[in-house]
This record gives C-alpha cells, structure tokens and sequence, in this order.
C-alpha cells in the first residue's frame, strides 16, 4: 500500500465524518445560501477544525460561489484546495543539519501522546538514511518509557542512554550530550516526562533541561518537538500553550489520526498557531510516521483521490 492510501485509510473516520456531513446537504446541485453555508460550517467544525478555522474555509467558498448552483464535489474540491493553503506553509520536514554532530531534538508531550513511539520511529528513519542516532530516556518517571525505548534501541541498534527509576532527567541529558559529542553522533533523541497533572512541576523540569542541555551546546535543542494525540482533538490547542510557555516548541508531530474522526484539528492548529507539523501518524507500524504532505492530507480529508 503507498503513503496516499495508508493516509486514506489513516484519515478514514475523519474523511466519513465530513463528507458524509457534505453529502447530506446535497443531492444534485444546490444553491450556496447563507443557511447551507452554515451547515457546510458545522459539518467542518464536528470534525475538530474549531469555529474559526471552520468559518475562514466556509467563507472561500462564499467568496466565489454565493448565490450559485454547486454540487458536492465542487464544494470537497474548493475545501481541500483552502485547507491546502492552510497546510503548505507549515508542512515542514524535520531537516537534520550535518554540521552539528549532534543535531539535538527534545521532544515532549503528555503521558499517552505516543511521544517514546515517535522517538523510535524518528530513530528508525534516521538510522535507515545512515545518520549516527542515539537516543535519551529522559523521562525517568516511567519504567515502560525507558522499557520502549530500549526496545526501539535493539530494534534500530541505536545506543539508549538509560538511569534508574526517579534519576534526574536533565543530568541525565546533560550526560547524554556529552557522550553523544564524543562519539560523533549526528542525532541525539531526548524523551521526557509527561505528566500534566502537576504541570508546574513538569515545566520546570524542561526549562531545567534545557538550560542543563545548553552548557554542552548554548544553541542545543536544535529542535523541541511536540507530539500530540489528534484523539484529543480541540484540547490539542491548550497543550500546545502549556509547552510553549515552558520550552521554546519549535513544531509538531500528530499521532494517532487513524483513531479519530477529529483529524480536522491539524487544520485548526496549523491556522491559528502556523507552527511547522513534521509529521505525522496514521498506525502502528514503524513506517506510519511520515513527513506531513498538505495536499495529501487535504484531499484525503475531502474523500478526494490524488491529484493527476
């Protein structure tokens, strides 16, 4: 199966959700009046694209089109054309630099978001393009977190910098640049802890090891990556302020779109935040992580077949 079908497939219940919505509205041609303006709205907005992302599409659409005879593939057409202006300036690749040995990336998420999978994943693509990897499980907290990433370790023969239960994650780090210096490594991997319950307590833990990381590096993280559950759907946006305000998150990796009809929320986050998706993931499997295509995911949330 190609990426554009495992995308379709991926983004399955999101895509039945909308079109479904749009097919409702019509049969045949129908005029775009202000009264199925606002139902195209609420069908997009039952998809987690939020209020104001869900009426900036509908309102292309009126722009051209208000008052006029329009089908139902013309108006999936016209969205996922919007939606791919939407997308295409934040659809960014997370581009490793050669000169940094090591290009850091910290990534941090809450408990669940598919954060450790993600590392493993990342580790995986990087190893198989030749890259020197090594990974850090810095989130210290749980025993299954440095578990999995040991396991990724074996998996892809990449080195996990481990400590015990409960050890100090940003010494930890601090250790893990160090010896990924030494050993020239092109990419460090750096886990954290997730736990929002106590969230000042997790703030000050990243701002912790960041500044720990920067007496190894002043200009390391090169990248803090956020991964984010697309299951939670509007709730995306609050987590993506509480890690802003603690760490300088410099963009996005969503997970889990195959689990949910609120993939629309990639859209919302890309409109209101315009901070670079890296990619994106739709399984299980070690190659459902990949680069985040605009189009691809906008047709495929219209229902649309690839673009000739």
């Amino acid at each position: 199966m190609g990426w554009f079908d495992r995308l379709k497939a991926g983004l399955g219940k999101t895509s039945s959700r909308i079109t479904g919505g749009i097919g409702n509205l019509f049969t045949g041609k129908r005029r775009l009046d202000d009264a199925t303006l606002e139902e195209l709205e609420e069908v997009l907005i039952t998809a987690d694209m939020g209020v104001s992302t869900a009426a900036k599409i509908a309102g292309g659409l009126a722009k051209t089109r208000f008052d006029q005879e329009i089908t139902e593939d013309e108006v999936r057409e016209t969205f996922a054309a919007d939606i791919t202006t939407i997308l295409e300036p934040v659809a960014q690749p997370l581009e490793i630099r050669a000169e940094l040995k090591p290009h850091v990336i910290l990534v941090c998420g809450v408990n669940g978001a598919g954060k450790t999978t993600t590392i493993g994943k990342l580790a995986k693509q990087f190893s198989d393009e030749g890259k020197k990897v090594m990974m850090a499980a810095g989130d210290t907290f749980r025993a299954a977190a440095i578990e999995q990433l040991q396991v990724w370790g074996q998996r892809t023969n990449t080195p996990v910098i481990a400590r015990d239960i409960g050890a100090d994650a940003a010494g930890l780090a601090y250790d893990a640049l160090e010896q990924a210096k030494a050993e020239a490594i092109d990419v460090l991997l750096i886990d954290t802890a997730g736990r929002l319950q106590n969230k000042t307590h997790l703030m000050e833990e990243l701002e912790k090891i960041v500044r720990v990381i920067k007496k190894v590096d002043a200009n390391a993280p090169h990248d803090v990556v956020l991964v984010l559950d697309a299951t939670v759907g509007q709730n995306a946006h609050a987590q993506v302020d509480t890690f802003k305000q603690a760490v300088n998150v410099t963009g996005l990796v969503m997970t889990k779109l195959d689990g949910t009809a609120k993939g629309g929320v990639v859209v919302a986050l890309a409109d209101k935040f315009q901070m670079p998706v890296h990619a994106i993931g739709v399984g299980e499997g070690v190659d459902d992580l990949r680069p985040f295509a605009a189009n691809d995911f906008a047709r495929n949330l219209m229902g649309l077949g690839e673009k000739a």
